[in-house]
């Protein structure tokens, strides 16, 4: 079958055969219909020898979509021919809270990664830019019923991650009805941020304000339907206040993750505002008390989400309430999109499709 490989630290993304896997015990086997395109495979592909706990040589990609193919004898859960989306933070399955669904936080991660064999599939293991993709268990794989696999392939992460973050903002509204009378700002309305919107106005009913660099970005996020966008500049902060009476705004969602948007989120929060730093643009904050930082910040760090939630996100997908904007390219021009990617050219989510 095909494959798109990193066969070595600081190497390119290399189109290649490999055998096709066979699945045992629990494994089951799916044929690739969709794999999304994330960030997060720049940082891979951009790493250096020992910067992450993973061996070379393997297939990228950590979102994906497809149907059953085959199963082990010990196999359970979706039938062959059923289509799924593959759950992408891949624990230990039997930690507490990999029981609850919460696999991106297992217990037993940090002894996964020091075993170097990798937390999921594109993340050490092999992934899913190939024809076919060998998950460890059923319990990884959702159904989507009917839902586009071009569309159900970036929840995995984009969509999921960001209804993570998103979640973890809310319990601080209180008792404000769906969040009334709260705004949150978005910064970076990529594949990820793009959901963000989208999330915000169907689950809450706060103000949703969105900050990017480039114009076709924001246009992206008014189609998105946030209630305000703008580009960055020297009073973003101030912009934003204004559109929240200068209060400032009561939660930031940063997708980027720069000294600079981190700067830009502190300028704009209101005292006991939240935010949630989920973009991995190697910026830093100083936490002093006193200190710049507002009073009562909190600051949280999400990764991926758990299982019950992407049903939840699979579920808002479905009912047209969630569209991942896509970029369809064909598998075999992955070295391509990865470039395009990486130079910002992508609108919303590339998603690669076996051709």
């Amino acid at each position: 079958m095909r494959a798109v490989r990193l066969t070595h630290w600081g190497g390119p993304p290399v189109v290649t055969e490999v055998d096709r896997p066979t699945p045992r015990g629990e494994e089951v086997l799916l044929r690739v219909e969709a794999a999304g395109l994330c960030g997060s495979d720049l940082h891979v592909l951009d790493a250096g020898p020992g910067a992450l706990p993973y061996r070379t040589p393997f297939t990228l990609g950590h979102e994906v979509a497809g149907r059953v193919a085959e199963q082990g004898p010990d196999a359970t859960g979706p039938r062959t021919g059923e289509r799924v989306v593959v759950y992408g933070p891949w624990g230990c399955g039997r930690c507490g809270r990999c029981s609850a669904g919460a696999e991106n936080y297992c217990d037993r991660r940090p002894a996964l990664d020091a075993a170097g064999t990798g937390t999921g599939g594109g993340l050490g293991r092999d992934g899913g830019l190939a024809d076919f993709l060998l998950v460890p268990s059923a319990r990884l794989l959702l159904p989507v019923g009917g839902l586009d696999p071009t569309q159900a392939a970036p929840l995995s992460d984009a969509g999921l991650t960001a209804y993570h973050a998103v979640a973890g903002i809310r319990p601080a509204w209180g008792g404000t009805e769906g969040g009334a009378g709260t705004s949150v700002a978005v910064i970076g309305v990529g594949g990820l941020g793009h959901l963000a919107i989208q999330i915000l106005r169907a689950v809450t009913a706060a103000q949703v304000l969105a900050v990017d660099v480039r114009d076709e970005a924001i246009a992206l996020a008014h189609d998105c339907g946030a209630h305000f966008g703008t580009v960055v500049r020297p009073d973003t902060a101030e912009v934003l206040r204004g559109r929240t009476g200068g209060a400032g705004v009561d939660a930031v969602l940063d997708f980027v993750g720069t000294s600079a948007t981190l700067q830009l989120a502190v300028r704009a929060l209101r005292p006991g505002g939240d935010l949630a730093l989920v973009g991995s643009g190697g910026g830093e904050l100083t936490v002093r008390k006193p200190g710049a930082l507002p009073p009562g910040l909190r600051l949280s760090l999400p990764f991926w989400g758990t299982r019950p939630e992407l049903l939840e996100v699979v579920a808002l997908a479905r009912s047209g309430a969630v569209r991942v904007e896509t970029s369809l390219l064909p598998l075999t021009d992955a070295p391509a999109a990865i470039g395009a990617l990486r130079a910002g050219g992508i609108r919303g989510r590339a998603v690669l499709v076996p051709d």
